[in-house]
C-alpha cells in the first residue's frame, strides 16, 4: 500500500493545458488507480454522488487504462458507468447533467505512443487548484486485483445527439452535401447521425483503424490537400472534423480551404449572441475589431483559464461564451439560438460551431466562404517544432524576454519594417509590432513542442513569419 501522490510523481505524467498527459507506458494499472483514486477523494469533501461516468477514444491504449480506471471505481464503492468510444464533450454533457464526475480516456491529437486522462467534477472541468489537489494526494492507493469486464452503454451518446437535433425538426440542412473526415476521431459514428438528421447527405472520408493524430492547430500538409482534393472531386458544401478526442473541430468551406479555430469561434460566439467573450491571448485580434462583443476577456491558453474568466461576470454580460485558437467552442452560460434552449457546456466542443456555421451560412443561401469573408481581415498562422523538451522551450522565450539583443536579431530574421512595440507574457512571449504583425512562441502544456503563432494582414504573410521565426528558433538553438 502506498499514496497516490507517491505513485503519480513515481509515473512521470504530468499535467498539461487540457488534462494529465504521458507516454502510454506510464499508464500503469497502478498509476491510473492512483489517479483515480485521488480525483475522487478530492470530490467527496464537496459532493454527494454514487456513480462515475468513464469513456474512452480510439488510442490502442485507451481499454486496458479505462478497465483500470472502472476497477479502482468500484473497490471505492461506487458505480463504474462506461460508456466506450465517445466524444469528451458527449461525457461531459452527461457528467454534468446528472451531477456526477466523469474520468475521460484520452490523448486528444497527441501521437499515439501517448494518453492522458481528463476530469470533470459533478459541475464541470476540474480546476488547477484541483490538479493539485490530485498530483498531492495522500490517498492510500491499493490496486484491485481483478479488473471487470466492460459494458458499453448509450445514454451519454444518446444524450449529445438529443442537445444538437432536438430543436431543428424542419431538416435545414437539406440539399446540403457535407463530407465528414472520420479518421479515428472518437465521435465519427456520432457526426453522421447529428448532421443526417439535420437533412444533410453525408459522404465519409478518411475512416482509419490506425490512430491518426490529428492537430486541429497545426493542419499538416497532406490534410491541407485532401481536403481541396475532396471538395472539388465531390462537390461538397463543407467538410466537418475534430481531433482525436472531439473537443476540437476542423471544418473546410466548400472551396477546401480549412477554417482557422479562432475564425470559427469568433463566428459562433457572434450568431450565439455572447456579450462577454473569453479567448485566450493567441487568439486572432478581430475579435476585438469586430466589435461584435461587450466584453472581451484574454486568458492564457487552456479550457480552465477560459473557464474561469466566466466566473463572478455580470448578470448583465450574459451569454457567456469562449474558445480557443485550435477551434474547442465552450458555452459558459444557457444560451438561446434558432428558438433552442442549449445549457451551458463550459467545456471544449466541436460540434456547436460546425451547427451554427453551417444554418447560418445555409439558412441565408450562402455560401461558408461568404460568412468568414464578412469578418476584419486579420490572417493568424501557427506551426510547431515537435520533440523539444519543454526547458529548452522555456530558456529559448527567456532569452526573447531578457535580451533586446536576441529580439532584434529576431526581428531582422522576420523581415519586419515596423520596430518592436509591445510584449505579452500571459502566456509564452507575444511580441506586438508597429507594422501590425504579431509573433507569439509558447511552449505546449501537453507535449514536448514549441509552438509558434502569428498575424499578420495576410495569410501567405502570417504563414512566412511562423516560418521564418521557427528557422530563426532552430537556428539559435542548434535543434
Amino acid at each position: 500500500m502506498t499514496n497516490a501522490s507517491h505513485l503519480i510523481k513515481q509515473s512521470g505524467i504530468a499535467f498539461g493545458t487540457s488534462g494529465a498527459r504521458g507516454l502510454v507506458e506510464q499508464f500503469t494499472p497502478a498509476a491510473c488507480c492512483a489517479f483515480t483514486v485521488a480525483f475522487i477523494k478530492a470530490l467527496e469533501a464537496d459532493f454527494s454522488f454514487g456513480k462515475v461516468a468513464i469513456a474512452i477514444d480510439n488510442r490502442p491504449s485507451s481499454s486496458a487504462m479505462a478497465r483500470s480506471i472502472s476497477a479502482m471505481v468500484q473497490a471505492l464503492g461506487y458505480d463504474a458507468e462506461f460508456f466506450g468510444v465517445l466524444p469528451t464533450p458527449a461525457l461531459a454533457l452527461y457528467s454534468m447533467q446528472n451531477r456526477i464526475p466523469c474520468i475521460m480516456v484520452t490523448g486528444s491529437h497527441i501521437p499515439f505512443d501517448r494518453n492522458g486522462l481528463k476530469f470533470y467534477r459533478p459541475d464541470g472541468e476540474i480546476t488547477k487548484a484541483d490538479e493539485l489537489k490530485i498530483i498531492n494526494s495522500d490517498a492510500e492507493v491499493v490496486t484491485p486485483e481483478n479488473e471487470p469486464e466492460l459494458e458499453t452503454l448509450s445514454a451519454a451518446k444518446e444524450l449529445y445527439i438529443e442537445r444538437y437535433t432536438q430543436h431543428f425538426p424542419n431538416k435545414p440542412f437539406s440539399g446540403k452535401k457535407l463530407g465528414v473526415y472520420e479518421h479515428s476521431s472518437a465521435g465519427r459514428d456520432i457526426y453522421k447521425q447529428i448532421f443526417e438528421s439535420l437533412g444533410a447527405q453525408v459522404i465519409s472520408l478518411g475512416r482509419s483503424d490506425q490512430f491518426v493524430p490529428i492537430d486541429t492547430e497545426a493542419v499538416s500538409e497532406e490534410d491541407k490537400s485532401k481536403a481541396l482534393n475532396w471538395s472539388k472531386e465531390l462537390k461538397l458544401d463543407a467538410i466537418f472534423s475534430t481531433d482525436g478526442d472531439g473537443d476540437r473541430p476542423l471544418i473546410a468551406d466548400e472551396l477546401g480551404q480549412w477554417l482557422r479555430g479562432d475564425i470559427l469561434g469568433l463566428v459562433t460566439a457572434k450568431y450565439l449572441g455572447a456579450k462577454l467573450l473569453a479567448t485566450p491571448v493567441s487568439c486572432n485580434s478581430a475579435i476585438e475589431s469586430s466589435g461584435a462583443f461587450k466584453q472581451v476577456v484574454r486568458t492564457k491558453i487552456g479550457s480552465p483559464y477560459v473557464i474561469e474568466a466566466f466566473s463572478d461576470q455580470e448578470e448583465s454580460l450574459k451569454p457567456y461564451a469562449g474558445f480557443e485558437a485550435n477551434g474547442g467552442f465552450l458555452l459558459g452560460s444557457d444560451c438561446y439560438y434558432a428558438d433552442g434552449l442549449y445549457h451551458a457546456l463550459p467545456t471544449r466542443d466541436a460540434v456547436l460551431p460546425a451547427l451554427v456555421l453551417f444554418n447560418e451560412a445555409w439558412s441565408k443561401q450562402k455560401a461558408i466562404s461568404t460568412i468568414i469573408s464578412d469578418l476584419p481581415k486579420r490572417f493568424t498562422a501557427s506551426d510547431r517544432i515537435k520533440d523539444i523538451p519543454r526547458e529548452s522551450s522555456l530558456s529559448l522565450i527567456d532569452k526573447l524576454a531578457n535580451s533586446e539583443d536576441v529580439r532584434n536579431e529576431l526581428r531582422q530574421a522576420l523581415v519586419i519594417e515596423g520596430v518592436l512595440e509591445l510584449t505579452n507574457e500571459i502566456d509564452g512571449f507575444r511580441m506586438f509590432f508597429t507594422s501590425g504583425e504579431i509573433v507569439h512562441f509558447r511552449p505546449s502544456g501537453n507535449a514536448p513542442e514549441l509552438r509558434c503563432y502569428a498575424e499578420a494582414d495576410t495569410q501567405s504573410r502570417a504563414e512566412e513569419l511562423v516560418e521564418l521565426a521557427l528557422a530563426y528558433i532552430n537556428q539559435i538553438s542548434n535543434i
